[in-house]
This record gives structure tokens, sequence and C-alpha cells, in this order.
């Protein structure tokens, strides 16, 4: 408000309740409130709000109606008041309606309205945070997700590959960035829908679609239940290897690794992830990275595969494996360091056969074990050193590679 309409006295039904400024576009809630749009969209969507400021009702409806009586009174008002310095608003562009999308939404499953609906769709979702909302609440989800299965299907497509009108879908639900019900939601959309986005990582012709697909199955297994995450699978591993050695993007890989974090807790997946060939392709990221992030993630996820057969077999058969796996104590972050000496520990209590002891001492891996006892680093991580090499002491105290202040400096 200006010093020139502080001389006028403004109806206080004018005023938003949030901002406390004449409204110029005022839009009413679902709860009968009225506010000024881009304080109540901010609230309920910037903000993460979802209830009424005025009444604290739970908002259910997200729509806002538009008050088209009080704006026109508002801008009556302030045409009178003209002489006192007050500008009149302009009369507000008209946001995008329910029934704007339910009807793109229904021409998309038209072959001839399709392509056409899909990109209005995609304007429309990119926009902001209420339109996103607003998909979502009709159901947006299911179209796309049908449209998506269909395009990406056994016989969709030229030779296979998905079709130009389920890529665009994608890309829309990507960015719909569902909420926690909307994403479990999807795992029960026409099939399977992860055997769907499966098929995508693997025959999408671009490595912008493989992206998307591995990067909207990251955020649907965040959120999914034990059933859906056992019931994978070995192809739906082969096609994150496969994204993994393509080097989309940082953000494609990243993604790769956070679902690999969620689905490798349960055994018969690890045992899938190691046939798949997920371990010496993370070590040879391993070997190539400096990222600390990266690093820390692919260290959790063979930490978790060593806790298999498969995977601590092709860790050891792997030359940079262990070396790699040690070098990362002390050198990345608390993270990767326990994360190291579990891997290790796997390594030692399950695999631990005269060559490999042999390795593990040649490599400098026990000596960097005894190190660990002499820092100060986390209880556990310490807990785990001491009980690796107590498993093998014997062995590794005839030793001549092994340092005899280190050994008289273990605490048998």
């Amino acid at each position: 408000m200006t010093d020139l309409e502080n001389d006028v006295e403004v109806p206080r039904f004018f005023l938003c309740p949030i901002s406390l400024e004449i409204m110029k576009d005022p839009v009413t809630l679902s709860t009968g409130i009225t506010y000024d749009r881009d304080s109540i969209e901010k609230w309920l969507f910037s903000q993460k709000n979802d209830v009424c400021p005025v009444t604290k009702q739970v908002v259910v409806d997200i729509e806002l109606t538009p008050n088209h009586t009080l704006r026109r009174l508002i801008q009556s008002w302030c045409t009178i008041n003209a002489s006192s310095g007050i500008e009149r608003f302009p009369t507000p562009r008209l946001p995008i309606s329910r029934t704007e999308i339910v009807k793109l939404l229904k021409d998309s499953k038209s072959p001839q309205l399709q392509m056409k609906s899909l990109k209005r769709l995609k304007t429309i979702v990119m926009e902001n945070e209420k339109n996103r909302r607003l998909m979502e609440s009709v159901s947006a989800a299911d179209y796309l997700a049908s449209i998506l299965t269909t395009g990406a299907g056994e016989v969709s497509g030229v030779d296979g590959c998905v079709s130009t009108e389920a890529d665009e879908a994608l890309r829309i639900l990507y960015h719909l960035k569902l909420s926690p019900t909307g994403l479990k939601s999807l795992f029960g959309k026409t099939e399977n829908f992860v055997v769907t986005l499966t098929r995508v990582m693997q025959r999408a012709a671009s490595f912008e679609s493989r992206a998307y697909a591995v990067m909207l199955l990251k955020s649907m297994f965040e959120v999914a239940e034990p059933i859906q995450v056992t019931s994978l699978n070995t192809q739906f591993f082969t096609e994150l290897v496969h994204i993994l050695v393509d080097q989309i993007s940082q953000k494609a890989t990243k993604a790769t690794l956070k679902l690999l974090i969620s689905v490798c807790p349960w055994g018969r997946n690890r045992i899938k992830a190691a046939e798949a060939g997920v371990v010496p392709v993370l070590i040879d990221t391993l070997l190539d990275t400096t990222e600390k992030r990266l690093t820390e993630m692919i260290m959790i996820v063979l930490d978790q595969l060593c806790q298999s057969a498969e995977g601590r077999a092709d860790l050891l058969k792997h030359g940079g494996g262990l070396p790699v796996v040690s070098k990362k104590i002390f050198r990345v972050s608390s993270i990767a360091s326990e994360r190291a000496v579990r891997i290790l520990y796997s390594v030692a209590m399950f695999s631990g056969n005269a060559r490999v002891l042999e390795e593990m001492v040649q490599l400098g891996v026990v000596g960097k074990l005894f190190l660990v006892l002499q820092v100060d680093c986390g209880s556990k991580m310490k807990e785990k050193a001491k009980e690796i090499l107590k498993m093998h002491s014997r062995v590794w105290k005839k030793s001549s590679c092994i340092p005899n202040d280190l050994i008289s400096a273990y605490p048998s």
C-alpha cells in the first residue's frame, strides 16, 4: 500500500487475510474464505500447508474459485479513488481449471488429439506447484500411466522402441512430483508399472527418457511396500547396470544408486543385482570418482551386496575391489569409512580363505584395519575392525608384511 493509499480508508473485506493488502485476484477457498491468489497459493503449495489460515480446517479441495464479484467491487473502488493515487488492478489472467485439465486428459486418449494434448499438459505441469497438485487431484497419473504402458509395450513403436507419446507421458508423470500416496498408487496401474518403466529403460531411444524412468522408479521405491520390493525381476537390475555403464548423467547415476539402496536390503534382490553385474560396475565407478556423495552411495550398495556370496565373489574377482574399498577408509567421510570396514568384515567373515587373507595382507588392508584401532573414529567401526583382526589373528601375525609395532599394539 502506497503513502497516498494511507489517506484513503480501504474496506476491510478488500484486504487479504494473509498479506493484509488489497486483493488483486481474490479467490475463494473450499472453506468459504476469500484470499488473494498469490498469497493463498504460496501458503498451500510453496509452504506445503494443508489448512485454511483463517478457519484452520483441512483443505480437501485445492481448486480456488475466482471471486469475480469482489474483484469488480475492488476495481470499481480503485477507479473512484484514482484521484487519491489508487491504481486500478488489471483483470487477472484466468488460471488453468480442473475442467480444462480433465478435458485434456480425455483428449490424450484419442489418437488424433493425443500429442497435442500431452504437449499442453506438459506446459501446465511445468508452470507451478498448484497445477501439479490440481492434476494429481483429477487422477492425471492414471491417464499418463496408461499411455506409457501402451507405448512401451511389446508391440509398440518402431522396432520395439518406446513411442513418442509414451516419452511425453513419462516426462509429464515425472514432473508431476506425485505425493507419497500418488507414487504408491503407480505400482497398481494397468499392469505391473515397474515392468513398464523397466521396458522404457531398455528400449527408449533417448538417454533423457531412460533417466526419467529411473528417477521415477527411485521416487516410487522410496515409498514402496515390502511385497512390491521383493517381486523384482532380473531384467530390472540389468537395466540399472546399463544406466550406470552408459553414464547418462550424474543425476541419473545417483538416482540409480538410491534405487539400489532402497531394494538391496532384501536378500533375493542382492543375488539378482550381483547376477546382473552390479558389483564390477560399482567398483569401476568408485575407481574413477572423487565425488563425496557418489562415493558414499556406492559404498552403501557394495556393503549391501557383499552380504551375499555372489556379491563378495564379484568383489574379490575384480582386481581393484579390495584395494579401492580399503583406500576409502579415512579418505572420504565417516560414512564411507564405516561402510568400507563393514565390507571387509563380510569378506573376512564369510569368504576368508587362505588366498583372500594373504591378499588382504599384501594389499595393505590388514595394516589399514590396525590403523582404525589407533585413531579416533566411531565405536562401531572400531569394533568391527577388532573383530576382523581377531578372526584371523593367527594367520596375520605370522606375516612379515605387518610391522612388529602394529602387532604389539594389537589387543589380542
